[in-house]
């Protein structure tokens, strides 16, 4: 795995090295700048995944560095330390406001930058792989997940939920909508697992109009019925009155003749590791991609659960 690039801007050649030594013995790449211009030079060739950066130095600067790296559309997205000797609260504030993402001060204690540092690297790529349309986790940080959870041994339940009908609503009322229809389930998704989960629960946008819930098993059943609950309340609002009191739309299929659709629902599959065992990725999206199936031969807005026994073979799956 490619290691961390992270950028140090100092003009004092023996801190820069003693941080070069520190950061590099953590298993990051470092590549060195001694003054504000030279970053900028190399933060747009080698686009580093980090700059730590020192506010007094000669020429350009911290906050006008940090400045122009926030103004490139190139840099605008690389996470930004200050590295400051000055303690006082307007000086901090003063980096925040141009752009910084955190600061450090001199003299520094190495266990706190480092964890000052992976904290804004695990910040960044998670802003990175997030949906830009609901600002949930993408597919990277949904995978990462996942492979956590099956490598502690812990056992999770898995809600796959996927908006039934949305693709008619989209052709309906256009793209505008069809985006306010998405925000509100992802809406519906992070309140309802911050009222009824435990704290540790995950919520990520696969993309389109399918989402992902991470809770425990006990909590699981409640969390899909709770969402159901909300978006059946919600979702008609979405519609004009006309089509919402008629329970349908009216759509122009690809021979040009107008089809009826019903209005959105859900189906929620859900998988959960202590009713079967699940060993990897693959076979977790196989059972989800079973239960979503059979869920969506069921009217209406449903949940479908895992029932079978671990012995079981692979074709078995029922509705909770």
């Amino acid at each position: 795995m490619e290691q961390p690039k992270i950028l140090i801007a100092e003009d004092e050649p023996h801190l820069r090295e003693v941080l070069a030594l520190q950061l590099s013995t953590a298993g990051y790449d470092v590549i060195q700048a001694p003054d504000g211009q030279t970053a900028l030079t190399r933060a747009v060739d080698v686009l580093p995944d980090l700059v730590l950066l020192d506010i007094m130095m000669p020429q350009m600067d911290g906050y006008e560095t940090c400045r122009r790296l926030r103004a490139s559309f190139v840099t605008r997205h690389i996470p930004i330390i200050m590295l400051t000797a000055k303690s006082e609260v307007g000086d901090r504030i003063a980096g925040l406001e141009e752009g910084a993402n955190d600061y450090v001060t001199k003299p520094w204690q190495t266990k706190e930058l480092l964890l000052r540092i992976r904290n804004a690297l695990a910040w960044s790529k998670q802003q990175r792989s997030a949906s830009p349309l609901t600002g949930l986790p993408g597919n990277a940080s949904i995978n990462e997940e996942l492979q956590r959870r099956l490598k502690s041994g812990e056992p999770f339940a898995m809600l796959q939920i996927d908006v039934d009908y949305f693709k008619s609503f989209n052709d309906r009322y256009g793209y505008n909508r069809g985006d306010e229809a998405i925000r509100l389930v992802a809406r519906i998704l992070v309140d309802v697992t911050q009222r009824r989960g435990s704290g540790k629960d995950f919520v990520g946008h696969i993309g389109g109009d399918d989402f992902i819930v991470v809770t425990t098993p006990d909590a699981s059943k409640a969390i899909a019925e709770e969402i159901i609950a909300f978006f059946n309340e919600s979702a008609p609002k979405l519609y004009d009155p006309g089509d919402a009191a008629k329970g349908f739309v009216e759509v122009m299929n690809r021979r040009h003749v107008p089809d009826r659709f019903p209005l959105m629902s859900l189906t929620i599959a859900m998988v959960s590791t202590d009713r079967i065992p699940v060993q990897h990725l693959v076979q977790l999206g196989d059972i989800a991609q079973e239960l979503k199936a059979h869920g969506k031969g069921i009217p209406g807005s449903v949940v479908v659960g895992e029932r079978r026994k671990p012995s079981d073979a692979p074709g078995g799956a029922r509705a909770a």
